[in-house]
């Protein structure tokens, strides 16, 4: 079996969530745990880091895993989805997973998809811990797929767990308030394992993570009270942050959610102290080389400069309304914004579309995937918010036609979706 047959046969013999959205989701620890026996538990050769939240899981494993990466260890990186190359899911010390590991982990792995049925998430992450095992790593960081309690990385036990934020997302599968989605998050949670939470704000959110910490004797610490980030200063090639701990770092990602992040980050730090040894400078070269050191694509990128091109995966409401301010507080640097935009059809396109400013020039599109909203209806509700713009089949077309509009002096900014962050990606590869 090839790297490319095997990564259709994921596709065409198991669910896929980035496809086909919540007909994918398989909710229930039943398929990973026999899963689990049958490759006999290969996280329990590792330690490990499970990171779960609504936004900022991304930005907030890649530094980690960059920081332990720069303080001599050996790093498994687990995270979805992928953007360009399903192996970005899968890093050693950066490096994406093998494409023979791949295709021989699914070739003997077929017996199994016949017998259990797993999803794609399911397989992909059992493959990930495998490949962690034989990698032989020192510790792992692991980013939940979706909510936590029910989710496949669930089977771990790490030396630490991370709640980053909580927002309205995926209703239909964690709840329709944030208390219920909170209390689906700290599933996670785990006996006696320390648990930081970067933003408790929300009704019922700090309630529902502080009762699971107690039942679960848990000690638990709120980013936002143990303030180990004294100062941030954005400069042009990225923050500048003054820390109670380690000195004066820079920060190499730049979108206003890195703030809350390195908040996060920092109190992780400290939680993890004890379990790692972390110097000052490992803690600067993370923060500053973590797309270098791990691969870490579409968080605030700029791909360009003359105009200049920035694409960001942010996709739902929260996610977005931090996009929003960044554009206005931008708004005066640059002479003219372009917005390229598409979303995915199972996201509260109105609620996100009430955030977005009004003085951009809009280029409607949609990505290649069935889960798109399509441009024409994605416009059509733009419209009626006061979004002026044109509709474009793709990406690529969409992108080419701002270039062509955009003076030197301008901004492009594109996003709305993974999805079309991935289709940009790929388009100027």
């Amino acid at each position: 079996m090839t790297y490319e047959e095997a990564v259709a046969y994921l596709y065409e013999a198991t669910p896929v969530y980035q496809h086909i959205g919540g007909q994918a989701y398989k909710p229930g620890l039943g398929n990973i745990e026999a899963l689990d026996a049958l490759y006999d538990h290969p996280h329990t050769s590792y330690r490990c880091i499970h990171v779960a939240g609504t936004n900022g899981k991304g930005s907030t494993s890649h530094t980690l895993a960059a920081i332990l990466q720069s303080a001599g260890y050996r790093v498994g990186l687990f995270t979805s989805p992928h953007l360009v190359d399903f192996r970005e899911r899968i890093r050693v010390n950066g490096q994406m997973i093998t494409q023979d590991y791949v295709a021989d982990f699914v070739m003997k792995a077929r017996g199994e998809v016949e017998q259990i049925h797993p999803s794609f998430f399911e397989l992909t992450t059992m493959m990930a811990l495998c490949y962690f095992r034989h990698s032989e790593v020192d510790v792992a960081v692991i980013e939940v797929g979706l909510g936590g309690r029910l989710d496949s990385t669930n089977i771990i036990r790490p030396v630490l767990s991370i709640i980053t934020n909580i927002s309205l997302e995926h209703t239909q599968f964690l709840g329709n308030t944030l208390g219920q989605i909170a209390a689906e998050k700290a599933g996670i949670i785990k006996p006696l394992t320390p648990v930081v939470v970067g933003n408790a704000s929300g009704e019922g959110v700090r309630e529902a993570l502080e009762a699971k910490a107690q039942q679960q004797s848990a000690p638990l610490f709120l980013a936002e009270e143990a303030a180990p980030l004294q100062e941030a200063t954005l400069m042009d090639v990225g923050y500048l942050y003054k820390t109670r701990d380690w000195g004066v770092v820079r920060g190499e990602l730049t979108g206003l959610a890195q703030v809350e992040n390195t908040r996060t980050i920092l109190t992780a730090l400290e939680c993890l102290r004890g379990e790692f040894e972390i110097t000052p400078s490992a803690v600067a070269q993370g923060f500053a080389g973590v797309c270098r050191l791990t691969g870490l694509m579409g968080r605030w990128q700029t791909l360009s400069k003359h105009p200049r091109l920035v694409c960001d995966t942010g996709h739902n409401a929260a996610g977005l309304a931090q996009i929003a301010e960044q554009l206005r507080r931008l708004r005066y640097c640059y002479e003219h914004t372009h917005f390229v935009l598409g979303m995915a059809s199972d996201k509260d396109v109105a609620a996100v579309l009430k955030l977005l400013p009004r003085w951009p020039k809009y280029y409607f599109t949609q990505a290649s995937t069935p889960r798109s909203l399509p441009a024409e209806r994605l416009a059509a509700w733009a419209h009626e918010e006061g979004l002026e713009g044109e509709v474009y089949s793709s990406v690529a077309e969409a992108l080419e036609a701002a270039r062509a509009s955009a003076s030197s002096r301008d901004l492009i900014f594109v996003g709305g979706s993974n999805f079309v962050v991935a289709d940009l990606l790929e388009s100027i590869q």
